[in-house]
């Protein structure tokens, strides 16, 4: 049924906790991703029924080849750091090789308490379920690295936050689960060969071609550390870039939320924008803005230095070299995250090769939507429609004027700009308050919203007029000011 092959659980036994998922008293399927099932991961689950997924997709029932566990990781939250934190309501079934031979996880995310959990119940509401399944499945369709969401469950019983609600699982599939905060977790206890044995598993899983050197190639064996630092680096600029050019913004950028692999991972106080604003905060929990929108890039450099500081003694024996080498490292590689940016925003404005210069053209563009107050994803695409209302504002005027003369300046005309802006500008968002409202549903028993997004997001850069309404911006009334944390 499911081939594990469960690498991780080889590694040594402080790397993870063993536990079991709970028993619940009723779980009920709400969703299986068939396309993610099949097509990415090889799997033949056809013959299942939906009892039998709900069962499989809760983890109360355990297929062969599992070896369940909890992962261990420590973490800076919001800069302050924590030495223990761990998977607390996940549980990681095994990984399978797709028949592609990429490697993959099977987490099962509010199945029970683990060894991790710090006295909370390892459970997880429907509405972060909800939440992160139409989120993570979105942006896969809108082309970001992310975990994807292969099942949703409802497990029968209620469990208690602010107050009482529905229980539910995702069950989660990513690269890894190995995150920043993995290796803090061996640093901060000075376990230098639980440090080695870490980065060398996650280059041979993820960065198989940073070669690995001969034994007694000291320097060469020292120099590959800092290879994986750029790689990691280089993964999660993309991953960033990509945040930054749809108006998405995490959150929660703690070091135990930042992915190895450069894949976006944990869905809680998460949004996309819809009025412009660069400081834009939406988690409740940040309320000095530490993760505002505009902080993105900031945050993601700061974190990538605490994974080079855990990276020291790999790099030199001598810790005052090592951190002259990770220095100049860094140094010349943070550009790389400015580029990333700079590439993915001024596709968005038809631009095939971007020079220094248009940075002062975006930020035109960007504060005339601020403000204008104007939504960002709507104003994006509506530069690429001839009959767009925004062509008549004056107050905009200046930045079409500097804009077309950009244009003018390119090699390709303007149908091949507004194709690709249309390949990056998209129609349909998971808007807030339509995950709002698919979440309020499902807290009813109505899963028809939450079934409609998740089809109209299939293809969010395409038209789809049966799906108009969730093509449209909030009215002032349907803004959502503050999302919150899963827990």
């Amino acid at each position: 049924m499911l081939n594990f092959d469960n690498s991780y659980s080889r590694l040594p036994e402080r790397f993870f906790a063993k536990v079991n998922p709970e028993q619940f008293s009723k779980p009920e399927l709400i969703a299986f991703n068939r396309e993610l099932a099949k097509d990415t991961l090889g799997l033949d689950l056809e013959s299942l029924s939906d009892e039998a997924l709900a069962d499989l997709f809760t983890g109360q029932m355990i297929p062969e080849g599992a070896t369940p566990i909890a992962m261990a990781y420590a973490g800076h939250q919001f800069g302050n750091f924590s030495h223990q934190l761990g998977d607390g309501r996940a549980i990681l079934l095994g990984e399978i090789v797709s028949p592609q031979g990429q490697r993959f996880d099977i987490q099962l995310k509010g199945a029970g308490r683990t060894p991790f959990s710090r006295g909370g119940d390892g459970k997880a509401a429907l509405g972060p379920v909800i939440r992160e399944y139409i989120l993570s499945e979105a942006m896969h369709a809108l082309g970001v690295p992310t975990t994807r969401a292969l099942a949703a469950t409802t497990t029968g019983d209620k469990i208690l936050r602010e107050q009482i609600l529905p229980g539910g699982v995702v069950t989660r599939v990513a690269a890894s689960h190995i995150r920043v905060g993995t290796f803090e977790f061996f640093s901060a206890r000075s376990d230098f060969d639980a440090l080695e044995t870490l980065a060398n598993y996650c280059i041979n899983r993820h960065y198989p071609f940073i070669a690995m050197p001969a034994d007694d190639d000291a320097d060469s064996a020292f120099n590959i550390y800092l290879e994986f630092l750029q790689a990691v680096a280089h993964a999660q600029a993309c991953m960033v870039a990509k945040w930054m050019s749809l108006g998405f913004i995490h959150g929660v950028m703690n070091t135990d939320n930042m992915s190895i692999s450069g894949e976006t991972i944990d869905y809680g106080p998460c949004a996309f924008m819809d009025n412009y604003a660069a400081d834009r905060v939406f988690s409740s929990i940040d309320r000095q803005g530490r993760y505002a929108y505009n902080n993105q890039i900031p945050i993601a450099k700061w974190n990538l230095i605490r994974l080079a500081n855990c990276l020291l003694p790999l790099i030199h024996e001598d810790e005052a070299q090592a951190v002259k080498m990770t220095q100049e490292s860094l140094d010349s590689y943070f550009d790389i995250y400015e580029q990333e940016w700079l590439e993915a925003m001024t596709k968005k404005i038809g631009i095939f090769k971007p020079m220094e210069e248009d940075r002062k053209l975006i930020d035109l563009w960007l504060n005339l939507l601020a403000a204008e107050d104007l939504d960002f994803s709507l104003s994006f695409r509506a530069l690429s429609d001839p009959h767009s209302e925004l062509k008549n504002n004056p107050r905009l005027e200046s930045f079409y004027t500097a804009w077309q003369e950009r244009l003018n300046n390119q090699t390709q005309d303007f149908d091949e700009s507004i194709e690709l802006m249309n390949s990056v500008n998209p129609v349909f968002i998971p808007r807030n308050h339509q995950v709002e409202r698919a979440i309020e549903a499902a807290l009813q028993g109505d899963f028809s919203v939450f079934n409609e997004m998740n089809e109209c997001l299939k293809s969010p850069y395409q038209e789809q007029p049966r799906f108009a309404a969730y093509r449209l911006a909030p009215k002032p009334e349907e803004r959502v000011a503050a999302t919150f944390c899963g827990t």
